[in-house]
């Protein structure tokens, strides 16, 4: 796997197993990777030998069926964590210029919303920082986008020992609430969080997603609402677009 064409098929097959988990535990055969990538089984089998041969896949010898080698999927998080901070800046740096606001990587902690990066416009940089500061998720910028793929149960889980504290004059009253501004944030796309998180603040949030498809942060625009509420679709533009960059930096190439 020298050439650039083989290092995307590689990294397609291996995006593969993190969607399509095989549903036998001893991995995924030859043949059902081809059928899933839609590609003819001898080019599959050639990739597969020597994604085995780099360590990244393992066979076993009885089914010949491949799973992933879990080193290097470790590897592959720690390189994901590594990049979410470089990339990560970048975007929120776009996401600053484009709409002359404070911008903020946030991630999901139990049933907080963490901030891990941040970037504020010149005129905006004696603002007090929020890196290392978390939030209740029920209420917070970031906290619907980084819920987004998540079903009722498990949002549910995640707020079961939390109560819900009024702390603007939008505070969601209880789950069932945020369960409604939630689906109403996945239909457009991302969320809008107005005076929740307290009086006169204004944010909106799109989500993250990283090479296993999974939401790992969510890109945050974050002000006044005064400000920020006229240009919702401005604000709405950026986030979704440098979210999407930043997916796209995360996940594994597409093949040719």
């Amino acid at each position: 796997m020298t050439t650039d064409s083989s290092l995307k098929r590689g990294l397609a097959v291996l995006s593969l197993f993190a969607q399509h988990p095989p549903r036998d535990p001893r991995g995924h055969t030859a043949a059902e990777v081809a059928v899933l990538l839609g590609r003819e089984r001898s080019q599959v089998s050639r990739i597969l030998r020597s994604l085995e041969a780099a360590r990244f896949l393992r066979r076993d010898r009885a089914s010949l069926r491949y799973s992933v080698a879990w080193e290097q999927y470790a590897r592959a998080q720690q390189i994901t964590e590594a990049r979410l901070r470089s990339d990560g800046r970048t975007a929120l740096e776009g996401v600053a210029a484009d709409t002359g606001e404070c911008a903020y990587l946030g991630v999901l902690r139990g049933a907080s919303s963490v901030t891990v990066l941040e970037s504020m416009p010149p005129a905006l940089s004696s603002f007090v920082s929020w890196v290392g500061r978390g939030y209740p998720a029920y209420c917070s910028d970031a906290g619907q986008a980084l819920l987004f793929d998540a079903d009722d149960t498990e949002i549910a889980a995640v707020f079961s020992r939390t109560d819900f504290v009024r702390h603007g004059p939008n505070t969601p009253a209880d789950l069932g609430d945020f369960l409604t501004r939630l689906d109403a944030a996945r239909t457009r796309g991302y969320s809008i969080v107005d005076q929740e998180a307290e009086p006169g603040l204004y944010s909106l949030a799109a989500p993250v997603r990283d090479f296993r498809g999974e939401i790992v942060a969510a890109v945050q625009v974050v002000g006044p609402r005064h400000r920020l509420e006229p240009a919702t679709a401005v604000c709405a533009d950026s986030v979704v677009r440098w979210s999407t960059w930043l997916t796209a930096v995360l996940r594994s190439t597409h093949p040719d």
